[in-house]
C-alpha cells in the first residue's frame, strides 16, 4: 500500500488529499496555515502545520519515507522549489509538483520533479473539449501531440464490429478500452461490436482526435 504526503492544502492540494484517503491510502496533510489543517485532519492519517522553508523540520517529519509526495503549494515558487529538492534528497521515488506557469513548470523540472501538472491548464483544456460536443467524456493530454479521448460511440459505429471500422487505418486511431455502464472491456477484440451508449476510450494524435470531435459534434 503506497503511502502519500500532500504538501499545500488549498482546493487542489485538499482535493487530492481526500481522494487518496478516501481510496484507503496513508495520507499525510501538510500547510502552513493551521485553520487549513483543522478543516482536513479529519480526512486524512496525519495532518502537520509546518512551513516547508524550515528545511529541517521537514525532513525530521520524514518526508523521505513516503512512496509519493505531492507538492501543491500556489503561489509561493521558492517554497514549491524547496519542498520538491528536500524530497528528492531524501529519497522519495516520485514528486509531483503543481505548477501556475510553464515556466515555473520548467524549473520544477529541471529541479527533479518526476511529474508537473498544471490544473488550471489542464481543466481549460478539458473544458474545451467537453464543450466541442456532448460526446466527448474526458480528456488527457499524453503531450502537445498526442492524447487520449473517452468518447461516446457515434451513432454510424453502433452495431459495426471494430473490424469493420477500421478505425485505426481509418481515422488513425486506437480503441484502448470500451466501457458500458459499470462493466469495461480491456484492450478489446477485433470481433467486439460497438454497443449503444458504449464509451470508446482511444489513443490517438491530436490531429486525429479533432477529426473524430468535429464528426462527433455534428
Amino acid at each position: 500500500m503506497k503511502s502519500f504526503a500532500v504538501i499545500g492544502c488549498g482546493r487542489f492540494g485538499s482535493s487530492v488529499a481526500r481522494t487518496l484517503n478516501g481510496l484507503g491510502y496513508e495520507v499525510m496533510a501538510i500547510d502552513i496555515d493551521e485553520e487549513t489543517i483543522q478543516e482536513i485532519s479529519a480526512e486524512v492519517t496525519h495532518s502537520v502545520v509546518l512551513d516547508v522553508m524550515d528545511e529541517i523540520s521537514l525532513k525530521d517529519l520524514g518526508i523521505g519515507n513516503f512512496d509519493v509526495v505531492v507538492v501543491s503549494i500556489g503561489s509561493n515558487t521558492e517554497a514549491s522549489i524547496m519542498a520538491t529538492i528536500i524530497a528528492k534528497e531524501l529519497g522519495v521515488e516520485k514528486v509531483v509538483v503543481k505548477a501556475a506557469s510553464e515556466f515555473q513548470g520548467k524549473v520544477l523540472a529541471k529541479i527533479g520533479a518526476d511529474k508537473v501538472i498544471f490544473p488550471e491548464r489542464d481543466m481549460g483544456i478539458r473544458v474545451a473539449h467537453n464543450l466541442v460536443s456532448t460526446n466527448v467524456l474526458e480528456f488527457i493530454e499524453l503531450s502537445p501531440d498526442y492524447g487520449i479521448i473517452e468518447i461516446t460511440a457515434l451513432s454510424n459505429w453502433v452495431g459495426k464490429t471494430l473490424m469493420e471500422l477500421q478505425l485505426p487505418s481509418k481515422h488513425n486511431i486506437n480503441v484502448i478500452a470500451i466501457k458500458n455502464r459499470d462493466r469495461i472491456n480491456v484492450v478489446p477484440e477485433s470481433t467486439t461490436v460497438i454497443r449503444e451508449n458504449d464509451a470508446l476510450v482511444i489513443i490517438a494524435s491530436t490531429t486525429a482526435i479533432n477529426k473524430i470531435e468535429r464528426k462527433a459534434g455534428k
